[in-house]
């Protein structure tokens, strides 16, 4: 028993720090004086000393290697002679301190440690991997195919051994796990190897001879041009044939393969690491050669397309946009011999908004219109945002595109090449993309297709126009947006870990035209290492479903996910807890008038609210988003559930409540109350009302915006109009049940509550020090937070509000803005909206049909009458539009979801609703007539 305690101590601790021993960089540098740590890869391997040290040195390399794992075999041999189990435990110790320490694989050690474990397992995984990598020609069938080849061989030959077979299959993961996790020096090109190595090296880089854009192709070794080009061929779209050729490969085999011909031209292009990427473009940086029509020339423009990677040019470009220096495979394909060509933008680059595809073209091939010496045809073309998001890039028969420009191309082949640009960009992640295509006569081909790097990143209003709405002021945003970009770069933490320390969450939004936007290009990133579908930016551009998450990438994340999950089940526990420590205490104490504070008292109670809105904000988000979950989960109907512990929607039932009392008195105007004692009485339970829910205001998140407190008169023209019986709310009976869903729900009602009180408790604060420095009514909400503390001398500050109100105002008249916002906001907004149609979608979001007149309300200062035929239109529907929607007949909205204000309140009181109909306050105008389904979400002008 004492000597397997001893083995085990020795194969646990021994044998890592064996094989962490830099044998091999010891024999390297004393046989050619080369550190390997410095050069190539950096890892100390036995292909490194290959290929740095030359063949001396790689021989001592697989000596020293071969040694280790044999050692290892043998010791574990002497202290467990009956349990073989061991030798295989004793490799993968050894496996593992030579990649923890010695920065390698360890392959060799468990080859030849194999072999005196059981040589007939090696032999064989030997024979047959050694004849399927020579075949079949690739480095990594052969090396993957191993490890899968000798744990079933151990499977097979030691079926009653368990304990074998489990090491064996650990010991084959944990090597395809660091194969993973390390470069290797294969991949160098072995002309920058020592020469007495460059033979060897060939051979075991196991390229095929021949490569083409058939193969699925790696970017660090194709280029993300040919790799792309490679996806998009392998999906179906019209590429042209081609093969490559991947840097170091010698190029006398593809050009003994391919015979070009005046009849069958050749075009040769870069295809460098780095080049055609989201973060640059490289456009013309490389050389192409074109019309290749014999073998001779087909070398030397080989040689001169990778040349041109050594141009200072290049190398200058390089530089600039910090693209590391790395290789260039090239890219031959057959030359299409276009009767029209050009390129497409499936954005427009200049106004950087709308729906519009915007092509320029010209007879003849493509290099007429990329090489900037002819003026191209100019074309804009209209596709409908959900058009091109089907299975087929082929342009439908029926289908409606308008087209703006006239001149010598098809217009039927325009129509078509915007329907394959926009059907690209819905394959890459709704990244905007650059293609050149040409025409043949018969073939519509696509040559390139890259993102367009200037449109990056994407800015969306969808989310953030429902969270905080409107236009916004530099207080509002300077409050608002550190609190929502901490809270939510919190919870992304909490799944990713150290996995989210380069993302910068600060960039999570932003303001154009002043309204809020968030950087759709982080979200969709902070997504995908979350393990969530490729479709996550379109869900969040476009409204699109999810799919099923990539299993790897879900199972990398289950940590992570079950941190989340772990929030989220004790979420109400914390909230109850937070509410009793800090909440509720402090919401007693900030109630009071202010009339008579000082600055500092104000400021100081400034700083207090605020770091209770840190708290606040994390409960606001994490509550929809948990109620949201429960919904999909449990697959609860919106009808079943009651929501009246939502603070609009309590308030408004209040309302209805004293409205029936009032009824009686058969009053005409809110000043008749006043005339008989039981009106008095109304008139006090009503001023009651107005401090309870005195928090709410027509924009719930932003500050700026008064508060039902200070200007009561919508609640009062609600209560007259609902008196008056002609307008009378109809409130759907539910029977509150208990559950996991309602338990939600209820929760993001209270936290909806504490989280609009302390906001309209900052308001106050900042208005009565408006008051106090004498600053006239809303100038304070232009300065920001850190001006307002610093607040020392009034006509100092009264130029910076003077210009902030000025672009203020300019910004008021960008009216619609756009949902999207690709790069950098243009200083005015580009007319680029969609053809008007008689029918519209948008998100079905409150069931029922019905016919009504178009009322557009842009805000709730311009309200009109409101009866059970008005068809309200609104562009967001915060907590304070609650009061309209209560007497109107059915409900359009420009943004929002089923889980929004305006959806739950049209739900509490049976009213249609649709909501995220785009641009519905621009096509719709007051008076029209329309037909609404709040079940299927569409629109009709009738």
């Amino acid at each position: 028993m004492l000597n397997e305690v001893w083995g085990a101590l020795v194969i646990f601790f021994i044998l890592p720090i064996l094989g962490g021993l830099p044998l091999i960089a010891w024999f390297t540098y004393a046989v050619s004086r080369q550190q390997l740590t410095k050069l190539g890869t950096g890892n100390i391997s036995v292909s490194a000393a290959f290929y740095h040290g030359g063949k001396i040195a790689g021989i001592l390399a697989v000596i020293s290697e071969a040694t280790k794992g044999i050692v290892a075999v043998l010791v574990a041999r002497t202290f467990f002679p009956t349990n073989p189990t061991w030798e295989i435990i004793a490799l993968i110790a050894l496996v593992m301190g030579r990649y923890w320490i010695g920065k390698g694989a360890g392959a060799t050690n468990v080859v030849w440690g194999y072999l005196v474990h059981d040589w007939r397992i090696a032999a064989l995984s030997f024979l047959i991997g050694g004849v399927s990598f020579t075949v079949l020609r690739e480095r990594e069938i052969g090396r993957f195919g191993v490890l899968v080849l000798f744990p079933i061989l151990t499977m097979l030959l030691h079926a009653n051994d368990s304990g074998r077979i489990v090491a064996a299959i650990s010991l084959a993961v944990i090597l395809g796990w660091i194969y993973k996790k390390l470069p290797d020096d294969l991949d160098l090109s072995p002309e920058a190897g020592q020469a007495e190595s460059q033979a060897t090296f060939r051979f075991f880089q196991g390229s095929k001879t021949i490569v083409s854009l058939d193969a699925e192709l790696e970017v660090q070794k194709a280029g993300q041009k040919a790799a792309t080009l490679s996806k998009l061929k392998r999906l179906g779209y019209p590429v042209p044939q081609g093969w490559l050729l991947p840097a170091g490969d010698d190029l006398e085999a593809i050009v003994a393969f391919l015979h070009p011909s005046t009849a069958e031209r050749l075009v040769v292009r870069s295809s460098a690491v780095g080049e055609d990427s989201e973060t640059a473009s490289a456009a013309g940086q490389y050389d192409t050669v074109l019309n290749v029509t014999s073998q001779a020339q087909l070398r030397r423009a080989i040689s001169r397309v990778i040349d041109s990677y050594d141009n200072q040019a290049a190398i200058d470009y390089r530089r600039h946009r910090a693209i590391a220096e790395d290789s260039m495979a090239v890219l031959i394909q057959k030359q299409v011999l276009g009767v029209f060509s050009g390129v497409a933008f499936s954005r427009d680059p200049v106004a950087r908004t709308g729906d519009w595809v915007v092509i320029e073209a010209l007879p003849g091939d493509a290099t007429k219109v990329v090489s900037g010496q002819f003026t191209p045809e100019q074309y804009r073309v209209y596709i409908a945002p959900t058009m091109a998001t089907g299975s087929s890039w082929v342009l439908p028969e029926d289908a409606d595109i308008t087209v703006e420009g006239i001149g010598d191309v098809p217009q039927k082949l325009i129509k078509q090449v915007a329907f394959l640009a926009r059907h690209l960009e819905s394959c890459d992640r709704s990244i905007p993309q650059d293609i050149e295509w040409s025409y043949d006569g018969e073939t519509l081909w696509l040559l390139q297709s890259r993102p367009i790097t200037t449109l990056l990143p994407i800015w969306t209003r969808k989310i953030a126009s429902e969270v905080i709405p409107g236009l916004i002021r530099p207080l509002t945003w300077s409050i608002n947006r550190p609190l929502t970009c901490g809270v939510w770069g919190e919870i992304f933490t909490i799944v990713l870990g150290s996995r989210a320390s380069r993302l910068d969450f600060n960039s999570t939004a932003t303001l154009h035209y002043s309204r809020a936007y968030f950087n759709a290009s982080l979200l969709g990133e902070i997504f995908r290492r979350m393990g969530l579908p490729p479709e996550s930016l379109e869900f969040l551009t476009r409204g699109a479903k999810f799919s099923k998450p990539p299993v790897l990438s879900t199972l990398q994340n289950v940590p992570g996910l079950m941190r989340l999950l772990g929030r989220e089940l004790k979420l109400k526990k914390d909230f109850e807890r937070d509410y009793r420590i800090h909440f509720s205490p402090a919401l007693a104490r900030l109630e009071r008038d202010l009339t008579a504070e000082s600055p500092q008292i104000l400021l100081a109670e400034v700083d207090l609210i605020l770091e209770l809105l840190k708290k606040a904000t994390y409960y606001s988000i994490m509550s929809p988003l948990s109620a949201a979950l429960r919904f999909a989960v449990f697959k609860v109907q919106d009808r079943d559930i009651d929501n009246s512990l939502t603070p609009e929607v309590s308030a408004i039932n209040a309302i209805a409540r004293l409205a029936t009392e009032a009824r009686k008195l058969n009053i005409a105007s809110f000043e008749d109350l006043a005339q008989t004692s039981k009106g008095q009485e109304i008139l006090n339970q009503f001023e009651q009302l107005i401090t309870q829910y005195g928090y709410l205001s027509e924009v719930g998140t932003d500050i700026a915006v008064s508060t039902w407190r200070e200007e009561p008169q919508i609640i009062k023209d609600l209560f007259i109009r609902m008196v008056k019986g002609d307008n009378e709310t109809q409130k759907r009976q539910i029977k509150r049940k208990k559950g996991f869903v309602q338990e939600r729900v209820d929760l993001k009602g209270r936290v909806t509550e504490v989280y609009s009180r302390l906001l309209a408790l900052l308001r106050w604060r900042f208005v009565a020090l408006e008051k106090v420095w004498l600053l006239a009514p809303g100038e304070i909400f232009f300065l920001e937070l850190e001006e307002v503390k610093g607040f020392r001398n009034r006509e100092n500050i009264q130029k910076l509000i003077a210009k902030r109100r000025s672009q203020f105002l300019a910004n008021s008249n960008n009216d619609p803005v756009p949902a999207l916002v690709y790069g950098q906001a243009p200083t005015t907004i580009i007319s680029s909206s969609a053809p008007i149609t008689s029918r519209m979608q948008g998100i079905g979001a409150s069931a029922g049909q019905v016919e009504g007149y178009v009322l557009v309300v842009r805000n709730l200062q311009a309200v009109g009458e409101i009866t059970r035929e008005t068809i309200l239109v609104v562009p967001y529907t915060d907590s304070g539009w609650s009061p309209l929607l209560a007497s109107a007949g059915g409900l359009i909205a420009e943004v929002g979801g089923r889980l929004s204000h305006g959806a739950i309140v049209a739900r509490e009181y049976g009213i249609p609703a649709i909501m995220d109909v785009h641009n519905a306050m621009t096509l719709l105008k007051n008076g029209q007539r329309v037909r609404i389904d709040g079940q299927l979400g569409i629109v009709e002008l009738l």
